[in-house]
This record gives C-alpha cells, sequence and structure tokens, in this order.
C-alpha cells in the first residue's frame, strides 16, 4: 500500500514493484556545473522537442541527436495537428544550444553528441541504481541474473544497463513496444473497495465487520456487472487490513465466505 519514488510516498493498493522516475521523457538539465536527468517530466504533452509541440529537452532527445531514434520510421503524427513526423532539426538545434551552455560552465569543448551521451550516461546510471539496491539488499548479484527488457525505449539503454551491471545477457520480447498493453489485455478486470473503521477485531464486532465486506463486495459486483461482466464470472476475495492497537503495523487478513480468516 506505500511506495515512494523520487522522494515521493504513494498509498495505494498496488503490486511490490521497486521503480525509478527516469524515461523517455526525464528532462534534462545542466545546473552548477552537472548533468541532471529528471525527475521532472516533458510528459506526452508538450513532450519532448522532437515532438514539435513546443516541449524540453529529454532523453528521447537525446535519443533522437545520437541516431538511436530514427525518425523516418515513425509515422507522421508530431506537431499541434498530429500530422508531422518527429523533429531531427529543432532537437539538433536545442541541443547545440545547450551544448555551449555546457561548454561555457565548464570550460571544455564537447560536441552535442558527447553532451547528448552524457545526459544518456546519467539516465542510465539512474536505472542502475535500483537495480543494484533489489539485488543487494535480497542477496543475489545482479550479474548472475537475465535483464529482461520491454517498453518502446527500453531497447535503447538495455545493453548499457547490462554492461554497467554486469550482466551478460539480455532479454527483448518481440512485444516488447506495446507490452504493457499486451499485459492489460490478458489481465483480469478487478474492482477492488475498502472502507475504513476503527471498530476491535472482536468476537461482538466482528458480524458487523463481516457485513460491511458484504456491502462492499455487492457494490464491486454491481459495478462490474455494470461493464458488462455477469456475477457467474465474478470471483470475490474479502480482506481485512488489521493492526495492533497502539501501533501502525498493519497485516492483510484474508477472510473466507463464512466469516473465518
Amino acid at each position: 500500500f506505500e511506495t515512494t519514488t523520487a522522494g515521493v510516498t504513494v498509498l495505494c493498493p498496488q503490486l511490490d514493484i521497486n521503480t525509478v522516475a527516469a524515461g523517455g521523457g526525464s528532462r534534462l538539465f545542466f545546473q552548477d556545473g552537472l548533468f541532471r536527468v529528471g525527475p521532472e517530466s516533458a510528459g506526452a504533452h508538450p513532450g519532448p522537442v522532437c515532438y514539435k509541440k513546443g516541449g524540453h529537452l529529454a532523453v528521447t532527445d537525446a535519443n533522437v541527436v545520437l541516431g538511436r531514434v530514427v525518425p523516418e520510421y515513425f509515422p507522421a503524427i508530431f506537431g499541434p495537428n498530429e500530422d508531422e513526423p518527429l523533429d531531427l532539426a529543432a532537437t539538433r538545434e536545442a541541443f547545440t544550444k545547450l551544448t555551449a551552455e555546457v561548454n561555457a560552465g565548464s570550460n571544455e569543448n564537447k560536441s552535442v553528441e558527447e553532451v547528448a551521451l552524457g545526459f544518456l550516461r546519467i539516465a542510465n546510471e539512474a536505472m542502475c541504481r535500483p537495480i543494484r539496491n533489489l539485488t543487494t539488499m535480497k542477496g543475489h548479484s545482479a550479474a548472475a541474473h537475465m535483464l529482461a527488457c520491454f517498453g518502446g525505449a527500453g531497447p535503447q539503454h538495455c545493453c548499457a544497463i547490462a554492461k554497467a551491471l554486469g550482466i551478460r545477457r539480455v532479454l527483448v520480447t518481440r512485444f516488447s513496444g506495446v507490452l504493457s498493453a499486451y499485459g492489460l489485455s490478458l489481465a483480469d478486470v478487478v474492482d477492488e473497495r475498502q472502507e475504513a473503521t476503527t471498530s476491535r477485531c472482536d468476537d461482538e464486532a466482528f458480524p458487523g465487520l463481516l457485513a460491511k465486506l458484504r456491502a462492499l463486495e455487492e457494490s464491486a459486483v454491481a459495478s462490474l456487472a455494470g461493464q458488462g461482466f455477469p456475477p457467474e464470472q465474478v470471483s470475490c476475495a474479502r480482506y481485512l487490513n488489521l493492526r495492533y492497537q497502539g501501533t501502525d503495523t498493519a497485516m492483510m487478513v484474508a477472510v473466507d465466505d463464512d466469516g473465518e480468516g
């Protein structure tokens, strides 16, 4: 129910997945002589500069400048009217301005490509960090595993990330660019309902708690029926999120159809 991403705590039901605020929309900054990537995002609108919507330089732009994203391979769905191709010229112009700023602030003479690659290295390291932390905390070595990669931009970064982690094998599924949508199409439709209460969980209060669970179940089943799912195709699971009195430690306890845990 609780995770932290980029210092922001999120409280909602979710899978236990370690995430990092870095992606194709992560904005690029040069501040105090240092390259910084994200956590601010250009989003889908206006998006990166190459989208031709007046956006900001982002990781996707770095991949465009380095030739890892080829505009000719993408449909003409960009620009204000969504009928133009990706804009390499605008991206290079924006990177040229940023490169001049970098060179002025560091007394170096980097090329546009070197600056773009520098930002990608920062982004890749941000993606490597949670993988290292997660494997180390569980007593595993990242180098002993295969790196599974998906997403439209995943293959643009996976080899560099694998190299940094000492991983020798990378798996890129043929559904990489549409894997999230593919997974959603195969996933169950779920309707979660919850209600807060301060009742003690004892023999006297339990019938009332069970009645609340049944009311939530009926509401969820009705909602799914409204989406076209007949009741006979719906299965329900009931849980009590309990905590010991005087503590913040909670545990989920399943309750069966007879009201027993």
